[in-house]
């Protein structure tokens, strides 16, 4: 049999978590499916599965093996739908990792829309302001704001965000608006957790990291929505990006300060394993996200100017 349909009838097993239920799905009988998985086992030299009487699970070679079995079978296929199928419409599921914050403000709403375009492609969203490991947890792509670090991986750019220090009018009648960073008061400060200090260069990323080290931040939080809604109360100052700030700063119930020293913009980026193809649902998925969100984002484009 060809290692292509090899791995095919293993990764069936793998999902179906039984090789009756594998032989079921593929119309076939269960002798021949366990003779399949024994024949790959064979060639590769490694056990696949721990076999009972009653479940079969994958080994840490069988999961590694299905990272891999899925990455090849997805570019088979895409590579039939490139060279045959040029026509077909996008489809299967997508395994999409975005930021908290950002997916619930902005990515839904973009998701709604690709979807009504696109039926045919299932997403699978998972929410995490860490970054994760795109090739280990098997995602088809991440969105990730930032500077990125030089990897394997290929970032196309999705738009561009920018940061806003924000505190509200009670805070800044009550103390002051401070004309430099060295005016900021270190015990009023609401730190994001995952803040990276080293990113930027600035005189005010200067001041916020030392004020953080002097004194102990008033509120660190890992949610750019929490810190900003504890800023709109006038408990504090806050650096956000605008696509969190901006409802805010449009309402009035913040006001950017030391606009001249707050660093410069970073790019939100779509981050996918470095493939000679790429699958037509993630192609048409990052394309969509750019025309959706531009350059300049809806956000920033309702933005007071002062």
């Amino acid at each position: 049999m060809d290692k292509i349909a090899l791995l095919k009838t293993f990764v069936v097993v793998a999902n179906e978590g039984s090789f009756t239920r594998a032989a079921d799905r593929l119309n076939t009988s269960n002798q021949l499916i366990s003779k399949y998985v024994a024949q790959l086992e064979k060639h590769l030299d490694v056990r696949l599965f721990n076999r009972t009487t009653r479940k079969i699970h994958l080994t840490e070679a069988g999961q590694q093996c299905l990272l891999h079995a899925n990455h090849i079978l997805e570019s088979v296929n895409d590579m039939e739908g490139q060279l045959g199928l040029l026509n077909t419409h996008a489809k299967g599921v997508l395994h999409v990792s975005a930021p908290v914050s950002f997916s619930t403000l902005h990515l839904s709403s973009a998701l709604a829309a690709f979807q009504q375009a696109h039926p045919s492609v299932s997403v699978n969203l998972q929410l995490n302001d860490r970054k994760v490991d795109v090739v280990e947890e098997g995602l088809d792509v991440a969105i990730r704001a930032g500077h990125l670090s030089n990897s394997a991986l290929v970032a196309k750019k999705i738009t561009t965000i920018h940061l806003a220090l924000c505190a509200s009018p009670a805070y800044l009648e009550k103390y002051g608006a401070p004309s430099h960073p060295s005016e900021l008061k270190p015990e009023h400060y609401l730190e994001y957790a995952y803040v990276n200090y080293d990113s930027d260069t600035s005189e005010l990323m200067k001041a916020l990291k030392t004020n953080a080290q002097k004194v102990t931040p008033k509120l660190v939080a890992n949610n750019g929505e929490v810190l900003t809604n504890v800023a709109k109360q006038g408990d504090g100052y806050v650096l956000q990006p605008t696509f969190i700030a901006a409802d805010a700063l449009t309402r009035g119930e913040l006001i950017s300060i030391l606009d001249e020293f707050v660093p410069r913009p970073i790019s939100l980026y779509a981050v996918y394993p470095h493939r000679k193809l790429v699958s037509n649902k993630l192609r048409v998925f990052i394309d969509f996200l750019c025309a959706y969100f531009e350059d300049t984002p809806y956000w920033d484009k309702r933005l007071p100017r002062g």
